[in-house]
């Protein structure tokens, strides 16, 4: 594949000179997408041509072609071109060859519209008004992309090699448009791998989805590995892209393939599901990592806020981040459960932070919540670093399903793949790492028979929640009026311009309260005095100016409002502290909340501060997956003899070249 690659991408050397270097991808993808039509195309020409003549109608056209094509290898064509002329017909008339090209496009059937999205008429003649038609048409057209030369899945990887080269030259963001095969592999393989004997039966139909689908290469490996389950299995492969170009190579792939090309759609998936009304039996999808989504901020929020029935319901991560929205997205698209009891299954690629970012009761917390509560979480896969093109961050397979086997339900299992990637001979932009066949095997093994390893661990839903609570401590305040704390007072914005203030605080002399009351009390006094009139936001600033903490004063007190008599906090000591549910043996249910706090906290925190209190009103349910915490394995620190040893030999070989300067 990559020698095929390097020898598409060659015709750059023609280009180079009339075109920059970022301009290289909106020739060669085109023509890559034609050239390949007309090699599927090339052997039923004759067919094709007899049909078009007799059926005037497209519907008739597209029943007799397919019946005519079909083969048993291949479900036959459903697209097809007017025109006369291929490549080579086209350079035969070297004066017309623009004209000629432009024919031979525009002759394809209306289901085919993808050079639309090229431009490509306008690159048609682009390339001849800077004198490099000639030399990009004949380049292309001894190029053999035949499916007996080029596979399907070949095809794919070409596609998405010449995007990657294209998106590196232009320096945009490869990694959004390719996912390494070997990742889309094990995706599929972990995807498939509880239904894989139901896939085998006969009579099977399946549908397959991707909300980010690019080129299609995720569609295209699941689609051929259940093919390879079951060659009689019928599948429909569906998928949303926003990208122009890449929508255009997946829709004309899916024509090649005798797919329906209506179902690959254009748009941005969180904007607008292009399938609103479909659910599917697989959900496969890498969406962009660290993908802001400010753009469609308010169409997001309008969703969320749509009573519960939208697809982020649940909750809105942090605007810099969309990957827990496509989260969302893919676990409202798996199909229903039926009255036999199959669902929907779903894969997805994140980074690490839908794992862990935000407390409780923030948005990612939320969904979180409701990915776990409603047991749609299968598995987490934890994959090698350095395993993408533009990126080495750490990356997790989500495995998603609404009807989990019942030694699964409720559970969730983690897998520590991070050990298991082999590496490149050759990296790949930020590739470095793949995950070999071998590796995939043991992985999906792994997750397949759920045994406790070092790589794999099961845990409840629940083990993943737990109760934040508010420890509070009381205000407890010292009251001296010191040179120190009037000179506080005088530097402060608002109460140092009180007239008379400060000669009334110096009137207290050394006195020191440990009651605030005693304090406000005499403080009315010296004010009084001097003939000043406090606004009661005036004294509340005036003896939080003066106060110091103090831990054998008296504890502060409401004196009015909801609170009154009760002991105030102190801000500045309140801590918060995280309660697992199921802490000390207890229920791992919402309902144990009062019970596993308030034991929690009699043994783990009054022990400490005898005076503390848990503020109830403050309570939240947060959920979070600490993945490597679950598999860290503790290194002991090397010997002192060790580091000792090696400090000495440091510092002798800088003391030898500092002689050797010195010399």
């Amino acid at each position: 594949m990559s020698v095929l690659s390097q020898f598409v991408w060659s015709v750059a050397d023609t280009l180079r000179g009339p075109y920059q270097e970022a301009e290289y991808g909106s020739v060669i993808l085109p023509f890559t997408v034609l050239r390949r039509l007309e090699c599927v195309m090339e052997p039923h020409r004759e067919v094709m041509s007899e049909i078009i003549s007799q059926y005037p109608g497209d519907q008739q056209r597209r029943t007799y072609l397919k019946l005519g094509t079909r083969t048993t290898d291949n479900a036959g064509l459903n697209f097809w071109t007017t025109s006369k002329y291929s490549m080579k017909k086209a350079l035969q008339d070297p004066n017309n060859l623009t004209a000629n090209l432009i024919d031979y496009v525009s002759g394809f059937s209306s289901n085919l519209d993808v050079f639309k999205s090229f431009d490509f008429e306008n690159v048609l003649r682009t390339l001849d008004a800077r004198d490099r038609l000639s030399p990009v048409v004949k380049h292309f057209q001894g190029i053999d992309l035949s499916p007996e030369t080029v596979s399907n899945a070949d095809m794919g990887d070409l596609f998405e090699n010449l995007i990657y080269r294209f998106a590196e030259s232009a320096n945009d963001g490869a990694g959004q448009f390719y996912t390494p095969r070997d990742v889309v592999r094990l995706l599929v393989d972990l995807v498939y791998a509880e239904d894989t004997e139901a896939l085998r039966d006969r009579g099977q139909v399946r549908s397959i989805y991707d909300p980010t689908v690019g080129t299609g290469g995720m569609l295209t490996v699941a689609d051929e590995h259940l093919h390879d389950l079951n060659p009689s299995v019928s599948t429909a492969l569906f998928g949303q892209e926003i990208n122009p170009r890449t929508y255009a190579i997946c829709k004309a792939d899916l024509l090649i393939k005798g797919q329906d090309p209506t179902n690959v759609r254009q748009g941005d998936t969180l904007v607008v599901d292009r399938f609103e009304d479909h659910k599917f039996d697989y959900v496969l999808s890498n969406p962009p990592f660290g993908t802001d989504w400010k753009a469609v901020a308010s169409q997001v929020t309008a969703e969320h806020g749509r009573g519960g029935q939208g697809r982020f319901a649940s909750g809105l991560p942090a605007v810099g981040d969309a990957s827990m929205l496509f989260l969302l997205h893919v676990a409202s698209k798996m199909r229903d459960v039926d009255e036999k009891g199959r669902g929907g299954k779903a894969g997805i690629v994140l980074n690490g932070s839908p794992l862990f970012t935000g407390g409780a009761e923030s948005g990612p917390s939320k969904i979180r919540g409701h990915m776990l509560e409603n047991d749609l979480v299968e598995a987490i896969v934890a994959l090698p670093n350095d395993m993408f093109y533009n990126t080495g961050i750490p990356t997790y397979l989500w495995i998603l399903s609404n009807a989990k086997p019942a030694q699964r339900t409720g559970t969730v299992q983690l897998i520590d793949a991070t050990g298991l990637g082999s590496k490149l001979g050759k990296s790949i932009g930020s590739k470095r790492v793949e995950v070999s066949d071998d590796a995939r095997t043991a992985i999906v093994q792994a997750f397949t028979f759920r045994e406790a390893s070092d790589i794999s661990k099961v845990f409840e839903n629940r083990d993943f929640a737990y109760w934040s609570i508010t420890v509070e401590r009381p205000l407890r305040l010292r009251f001296q009026c010191t040179t120190e704390r009037i000179a506080a007072v005088t530097e402060h914005k608002t109460i140092s311009k009180i007239p008379d203030l400060v000669e009334a605080l110096g009137s207290f002399g050394e006195k020191a309260y440990l009651n605030r009351e005693d304090f406000l009390h005499d403080l009315g006094k010296h004010v009084r005095a001097y003939s000043i009139a406090l606004t009661a936001a005036q004294r509340k600033t005036l003896w939080q100016t003066i106060g110091e903490h103090d831990d054998e004063a008296d504890a502060c007190r409401y004196t009015s409002g909801p609170h009154k008599g009760e002991i105030e906090p102190d801000p500045a000591l309140r801590d918060t502290e995280n309660i697992p549910f199921g802490w000390g043996n207890r229920p791992k249910t919402h309902e144990a909340a009062q019970e596993t706090i308030a034991a929690y906290f009699e043994a783990e925190v009054k022990p400490h501060v005898p005076d503390a209190w848990v503020d109830k009103t403050k309570t939240k349910t947060g959920y979070e997956i600490p993945f490597a915490r679950h598999f860290y394995q503790y290194v002991p620190p090397r010997p002192l003899e060790e580091i000792d040893a090696d400090l000495n030999r440091v510092v002798g070989e800088i003391m030898k070249m500092l002689r050797e300067v010195e010399a």
